[in-house]
Order: structure tokens, then sequence, then C-alpha cells
């Protein structure tokens, strides 16, 4: 449903987008990750027609961005990062309004106004001027604008933001409905947002693709060492101990007197959990934590766009460009 290939723009004083190609099928939710800078919203308005691209392609729908825009903006509902709305306008007279833009009959219009006013928890204030509402109210009025024409293909940047924890997760809720049946291509820097919602993601540094997959997929790409954590009551003697578990590697240790702690490193591949437990119980410590440390998406971001090339390179065989990076804001000069 959207699909990119080769993707190119370049202002007269930055490279902002080089050679982008990836793809977001229908049914899936893609989440489009980078720090500042990075490219993401220039390739989110090329994608959405509002700005041309220096070389490359993008079709949303089948419909090619430059040459059928119109056929292709008809297919795409986009949210922008600062939500584009009308302040004196009313919250139902607005969403009416982006479905009569749309070309629905009035009727049509009337009944998808009232359908995405629902989806986007607005009912409360459907018949409030737009000016005197909340950030978060007029993020999710301008998500209703986005889908009240129930495009095929949504594009949203930051659709949660400004909203309080309650109404996260009612928006993450309908954005995973909506993904079920629509291609979704979602920006944000909740990286936790991304892990509950998201089939996959896309991670960009500095105009570049440097990683491609699910969540659980990076993750274990840049597992590295499997590291164990443990403790125990008291001060104990257990680094010799512990050394001799078959799968350990290494073996750190601290204590405070009342707790000790050890951070075990362990072969790939192996899980010595278990051996550390009985290890315990046959020594009579009292044990506090086991736990086998997990590599969060956010480790999988900072380590991917700190500009570590030769550790990002040998964990996902991933070239990152030598482009000067881009200022923090990503409209041309």
């Amino acid at each position: 449903m959207i699909e990119v290939q080769n993707l190119t723009k370049r202002y007269p004083t930055r490279l902002a987008v080089d050679d982008v190609t990836f793809s977001v099928r229908q049914g899936e939710i893609v989440g489009f990750l980078g720090p500042n800078g990075a490219g993401k919203t220039t390739t989110m308005r090329v994608i959405t027609g509002f700005l041309p691209p220096t070389s490359g392609s993008a079709r949303v729908a089948g419909h090619d961005v430059v040459a059928q825009p119109n056929a292709a903006r008809a297919s795409l509902g986009y949210l922008p990062e600062s939500a584009a709305v009308y302040p004196e306008m009313r919250v139902a007279e607005y969403v009416n309004f982006r479905a009569r833009l749309e070309g629905m009959p009035a009727r049509a219009a009337r009944d998808r106004t009232a359908e995405a006013i629902s989806r986007c928890l607005l009912g409360e204030v459907a018949n409030r001027k737009i000016e005197n509402l909340s950030k978060g109210f007029r993020q999710r009025t301008a998500l209703a604008g986005a889908l009240v024409h129930q495009p095929p293909v949504l594009v949203l940047d930051e659709p949660t933001i400004g909203l309080d924890p309650v109404q996260i997760i009612k928006i993450r809720e309908t954005i995973r409905e909506l993904g079920r049946d629509r291609a979704v291509l979602l920006s944000t820097h909740i990286l936790p947002e991304v892990e509950a919602v998201c089939d996959r993601v896309l991670i960009i540094d500095r105009g570049r693709i440097v990683a491609e997959g699910t969540p659980s997929g990076l993750r274990a790409k840049l597992a590295g060492t499997p590291m164990v954590r443990a403790a125990f009551r008291g001060e104990v003697p257990v680094a010799e101990a512990l050394g001799s578990v078959p799968g350990v590697t290494s073996v750190e240790v601290e204590s405070d007197g009342s707790e000790t702690r050890a951070r075990i490193a362990c072969a790939p591949g192996a899980d010595p959990r278990e051996d550390v437990y009985r290890l315990a119980v046959s020594s009579s410590w009292v044990l506090r934590e086991l736990t086998l440390e997990a590599v969060s998406l956010e480790d999988v971001f900072v380590r991917l766009t700190r500009h570590d090339e030769a550790a990002a390179t040998a964990a996902v065989a991933a070239t990152e460009p030598d482009a000067a990076p881009e200022p923090e804001s990503e409209n041309p000069a």
C-alpha cells in the first residue's frame, strides 16, 4: 500500500533523505523511528505529497505521488505532528468539513463524522470550538479528520503526543484496530508505543534506513553477550562458585554488606539460571533476584543512532552513510 523506492530528497544545503527503500503492506503497522533531523518528517512529507522527491519514487495504494497526486492523496489519511485544524470551528463541524473535502455526500459525511468522533473519543467535546480545547483534544480532532474518509493508508506523526495515559491507551487500541485492514506508517519518539502497536520497525538515521525488522528481531540481533543478574541476601562469597557454572564466562560482584549482587556474562546461547538457582540452594544462599537481562528497543535505537558505525555494522550488516547529519529542523532552507 506504501511503496518507496530509492527515494532521495536533497535541499540546497544538505541531503535529507538518501536512497531510501521500504514498503508497508495492507494490514501492517510499521513504526518509523529516528533521532531529530534523521529524515523521518521529510520522508513522510514526500509520501503525503507535500514535498516532491529529488529522485526515486513513492506510491500510495498503487498511485504515484508525483504522477497521480490526487488519487494518491484520496487514498491517504495524514496526521502531522502539529495538528492542522481550524481553531474557530467546532470539532464536529471540522470533521464534517474534512469529510466533505473528500467528496462525500452530506448524509454520508454526517455518518462518517459521528463514527470518527466516537472512534477518537471526542464525544464530550464534539460541539466545542477547537481553539478552546487542550493539545490532546486538538490532536485527536486532527486524527478524526485524517481517518473520516476511511482511507486505506494512514501516515501518523506522533499521534499520541499531548494525551494523558488513559487516552494514550485508547488511541493505541484505535490504531491497532485501524491497522487490521489498512497500511499504517507510524512515527513516534515513544518507544514502548512502538512495541505495543507496531508489527515492524524502520530505523532511519542521517537520511538512510539503518535497520528494519520486528521489534523482537532487532533486539535479538543486538543482544550480544547474554547477561544474568543475581542478588543474594547478605555478604556471601559467590564469585568463584558462579564462575564455575557451565556457560558462565565472567562474573562481576559487588556487595554493600546487606546484599551481594552479581552480573554474570554467559557464552552465546547459554542460560545458566537453573544452575545458579541450584547452586544457591545447595550453598544455603538466600536468592533475591535471578534475571536474564533483555535488550530493549530503546537499546537498539540508541546503539544504531549513536553513530558507532563499527558496532552497528557488525550487528545488523548495515553501513551508515558518510553524509553530515542534518539539523533538527527538516524544513527546506
